[in-house]
Parts: structure tokens; C-alpha cells; sequence
């Protein structure tokens, strides 16, 4: 399974966003600029995260975008779902799919919203502040280590 790449930039955006957390309004085109993403994309997520509640956004002087709530708060889970909607590694689990030719027969579809909590519970683990964090270098190894 992989993030599409609209959740995959919006967890930079909001990376982006938490980095001023606590300082200044930031616009959609400063964080462009910060995440090396195009504009226009930027913008639409923005506008995504805000009616997820996930950023607040102002108008006029001093105004521009700020964290809904603190990092913390906020966790990839939030982040994905604001562009992706409810976490689920198959679509049958959504009421009113019937794309697959086992649905009479699975007996596995029930056991599915499990699967899909247990993801879901993995990335509401991981909080923004996680990613907004600098890892440690890592360090040379030694020269007598050394391949």
C-alpha cells in the first residue's frame, strides 16, 4: 500500500506549517516555496486541511495560515484522512461497493475493518511534532569498521 501522492504532499504541508507553529501566519505560496511543491498544489490542500479543521486560515493584514491546533494534536492518520478519506486498504468495506467477484463468498471481508483500525490506529500514532523534529546524524563508523 502506498500514500497517494496528494496525502503524501500534505503531510509535508502540514510538516511545512508546524515548523512556524507558535510564530507568524504563513501563506500557501511560503510554504510552497519551503516544500519545493507547485503552488496551485499547495493551495488545494490547503484548502483541504482547512475544512478538515486542520489549519485556520485568515484574511488581511497579518492574516494567513496557522495550525487549527497544536502539533501535537495532529497526526498522520488526521493528515491523510483530510485528503483521502477514511483510512481502508480495500474498497468492499465502503457501504455500497460491490466491485468484487468474491463478495458472496469472502469470509474475510468481515475481519477488514479490523485490518483497517489497526492501520489507522499505526498512523494516528505518529504525531506532527515526530516530523518536524531533525534526526541524528549518523555518525562514520570508525576506520578499522570501515568495509
Amino acid at each position: 500500500m502506498r500514500l497517494s501522492s496528494m496525502a503524501d504532499y500534505a503531510v509535508v504541508v502540514m510538516a511545512a506549517a508546524a515548523r512556524h507553529c507558535g510564530g507568524t501566519r504563513v501563506s500557501a505560496v511560503q510554504l510552497a516555496q519551503e516544500t519545493g511543491l507547485p503552488t496551485p498544489t499547495v493551495q488545494k490542500l490547503v484548502s483541504c486541511l482547512a475544512n478538515a479543521g486542520l489549519l485556520r486560515s485568515s484574511r488581511g493584514v497579518g492574516g494567513g495560515l496557522k495550525l487549527a491546533r497544536p502539533a501535537a494534536a495532529i497526526t498522520v492518520a488526521d493528515i491523510v484522512e483530510a485528503v483521502e478519506g477514511p483510512i481502508a486498504l480495500t474498497a468492499c468495506v465502503e457501504k455500497g461497493k460491490h466491485e468484487c467477484t468474491l463478495e458472496g463468498a469472502c469470509t474475510v471481508r468481515p475481519h477488514w475493518p479490523l485490518v483497517n483500525e489497526a492501520l489507522r490506529g499505526a498512523l494516528a500514532g505518529v504525531a506532527l511534532t515526530q516530523l518536524t523534529q531533525a534526526l541524528p546524524t549518523p555518525q562514520p563508523l570508525p576506520s578499522e569498521y570501515a568495509a
